[in-house]
């Protein structure tokens, strides 16, 4: 029987995390050297790319240390914030974490948000300091950063580089030895913890699951404890890391099962798979992902979408947290509103239909929900600008605010300051690290992190601060509908719900942006931004005038006065019959949304 280690690497993201993951595969000859990449255990072209995580994976590998046997179950988590109840679920499947830190950069936010949920699952926390060959790390620094961060003593340290492989073994070595073999579960009744799944063409959607009681064989009757769905196992086995069926899976261990089964809804992170037959208790801690960003994808041509319903379908059946409704709009026609983690969760979902699905796209400006108690007690949640109350209905709006941790060197400190205050962000609290870094505890409103507050600090810090944040309670919002009036009717596809505060710079914004894009019409048209039933920014788009006069050659001005005057009461004219209403092309509409 062989000793089982379960672990799960935390770290921020561009640590090297997915590269010690690589030397670690190389070590204990999981992947041969001839099928040996950069990043095996990234998969998507996307995640490769950009260098970052989306989808987490596991890989088993198989490490003698005096003359044990080991079989050591990792599974490598997205180290965006976006995913965090991802990496909640993860860590919930193993006993301890490789703490990852940068040794040229020190310890970020989002590595302080993780190390929190694996210190309240009470995980043993190894601490690895990575890229130590680079000429410009400080070891010293960074060292001391992590034993204050942790209350470890410096021998507890591993320092390691994933470029030359240097100190992996030692690090194998640490988590054979701290980290505790799986507590022995109940041998009567079968649980498996879902961490995260996959979905495929031939065979249906296929789990990732730890099993904590019992074990699990091909063939047998299971079922999603929370969905309720029954189904039969028809293959088990374990990722090593591509598939490799088994004869089952005991307590302890962490392998895949294939269910065949074809239909969105059904698998979800964090749900418990149980024998069909009898009543078994679900493992604690299920929740369902909650869209924080809402934003609505319309086809560029109408023919496409059912493709675009087909895509969303297939896409669901592999990423749960994805929500969508129908919707249809008078001038993008139909299309689907779509919930969404975060702003890198919506940008992944929309370049993955892109690639994968050839779907040519029409985004709107990403919005939040808010919550509106009207006077007679109804509560509505409200996650479109076109359907915000109008200026004068006595509502009271509440919106969601955000904690976050922010990390900056000193010197940045005045530059992210001020952008805090066109943040509408309060400082709650402020920590200092023994390098300089600040750690500031701030609050904000949601709305205001999704108007570009990552690139804007990044870009205030020169991409030295790091950012993470959760949501935390509703509050009351001083928030209007802005809306764009074009020759004095509102078009509905620009409406946006914007803070009180900036509702000037906003209105200005929009009008002049729309200005330079629209066409210009036979007759004058005016663009008007209104807020709380007030027009606060007009421009007037000068009539396109043909040059009715082009045909005279010299001879007494009247003649051209005449023609002038004659254009002008026709202008008149066809105003008055009703012809001035303004034809919006579909390549404004994405002008204006790209911009955003």
């Amino acid at each position: 029987m062989k000793e089982i280690r379960n672990f799960s690497i935390i770290a921020h993201i561009d640590h090297g995390k997915s590269t010690l993951s690589d030397r670690m595969l190389e070590l204990t000859k999981t992947v041969e050297a001839r099928k040996m990449q950069e990043q095996v255990l990234d998969s998507m072209e996307l995640e490769r790319e950009r260098g970052i995580t989306i989808k987490m994976q596991p890989a088993r590998m198989i490490y003698n240390k005096d003359g044990v046997s080991y079989e050591l179950n990792l599974i490598d988590t997205p180290g965006h914030i976006d995913f965090s109840y991802e990496v909640s679920r993860a860590l919930n499947a193993v006993e301890g974490v490789l703490l990852l830190v940068d040794s040229t950069q020190g310890v970020q936010a989002q590595t302080l948000s993780v190390l929190q949920m694996a210190q309240d699952l009470q995980l043993t926390i190894i601490p690895v300091l990575t890229k130590v060959d680079v000429p410009h790390a400080m070891i010293e620094e960074v060292t001391q950063e992590v034993m204050q961060l942790i209350s470890c003593k410096q021998e507890d340290v591993l320092y390691a580089s994933g470029k030359t492989g240097e100190g992996i073994p030692a690090v194998l070595d640490a988590i054979c030895e701290r980290i505790p073999a799986p507590k022995k579960g109940s041998e009567d009744v079968y649980r498996g913890l879902i961490f995260d799944f996959q979905y495929s063409n031939h065979r249906g959607i296929i789990v990732y699951q730890r099993v904590f009681d019992g074990m699990v064989k091909t063939g047998d009757q299971l079922k999603f404890a929370i969905s309720g769905k029954t189904f039969q196992a028809q293959e088990v086995g374990v990722l090593a890391p591509e598939e490799v069926p088994t004869e089952m899976l005991r307590s302890g261990e962490i392998g895949y099962i294939v269910t065949g089964i074809k239909e969105p809804g059904v698998a979800t992170v964090g749900d418990t798979l149980v024998f069909a037959k009898g009543e078994t208790q679900a493992l604690p801690g299920y929740q369902k992902a909650n869209p924080v960003v809402w934003a609505s994808l319309f086809p560029e041509s109408q023919d496409d979408f059912t493709v675009l319903k087909q895509a969303l379908d297939r896409l669901q059946l592999s990423d749960s947290s994805l929500s969508y409704e129908e919707e249809s709009s008078g001038v993008l026609g139909r299309g689907f509103r779509c919930g969404f983690l975060g702003m890198l969760h919506l940008e992944i979902v929309t370049e993955r239909l892109r690639r994968e699905f050839n779907v040519a796209l029409i985004i709107t400006a990403p919005s939040i929900s808010y919550e509106v108690t009207y006077p007679d007690g109804t509560v509505q949640e409200i996650y479109a600008a076109s359907r915000f109350p109008d200026h004068g209905q006595k509502v009271t709006i509440r919106e969601p605010w955000i904690l976050g941790q922010i990390i900056l060197p000193g010197e940045y400190m005045g530059n992210v300051m001020t952008l805090l205050y066109e943040h509408e962000a309060q400082v709650i609290d402020t920590d200092v690290f023994g390098d300089g870094r600040t750690l500031l505890h701030v609050e904000m409103p949601l709305r205001e992190l999704m108007r570009g507050f990552f690139d804007r600090l990044k870009n205030a810090s020169s991409g030295y601060a790091s950012l993470s944040y959760e949501i935390a309670e509703m509050r009351p919002a001083q928030v209007a509908r802005l809306d764009v009036l074009v020759a004095e009717e509102v078009v509905p596809a620009f409406s946006r719900v914007i803070g009180l505060q900036r509702a000037e710079v906003e209105a200005k914004a929009i009008t002049e942006k729309l200005y330079r894009t629209l066409p210009r019409q036979q007759f004058a048209t005016k663009i008007q931004a209104r807020v709380m039933g007030k027009i606060i920014a007009t421009k007037k788009l000068s009539a396109l005038r043909k040059d009715v006069t082009a045909h005279l050659y010299g001879g007494d001005i009247s003649r051209k006065k005449k023609l002038l005057e004659k254009q002008k009461k026709g202008k008149k004219k066809a105003l008055a019959r009703g012809t001035g209403n303004v034809h919006i092309p579909p390549d404004v509409f994405m002008k204006m949304i790209k911009d955003d």
